[in-house]
């Protein structure tokens, strides 16, 4: 991963040059091809990678979890959303809704 010098921004590559991401700077260097070598590129971060963390996120239509009881109410029913948070040999993380208050916790596997 390369930083920009004039913003600290990351920078992204685009042919033979690294430009920045900010789009109030976009500074453009000269790719290094020796450092090159070191980077690994990846594709954006879709939607779908995203953890419904807000307040108003829906989990209402998602899988039922009833071997869960909520810490808030006591209520046994949650619905959850499992995600990737760690690196890939790690378990992933439950994310779950009480669906009687609304309370929201996750579970490390």
């Amino acid at each position: 991963m390369q930083f920009c010098d004039e913003c600290g921004s990351m920078m992204k590559s685009m042919g033979s040059k690294m430009v920045c991401t900010n789009d109030d700077c976009q500074h453009t260097v000269a790719k290094d091809e020796e450092k090159a070598a070191e980077f690994v590129s990846t594709e954006e971060q879709g939607d779908s990678a995203v953890i419904e963390t807000s307040e108003d996120a829906n989990f209402e239509g998602k899988p039922t979890a009833k071997d869960v009881t909520c810490e808030e109410c006591g209520h046994g029913e949650a619905w959850y959303t499992i995600k990737q948070t760690g690196a890939a040999d790690e378990p992933p993380t439950r994310f779950f809704k009480c669906q009687e208050c609304g309370h929201r916790w996750r579970e490390y596997s």
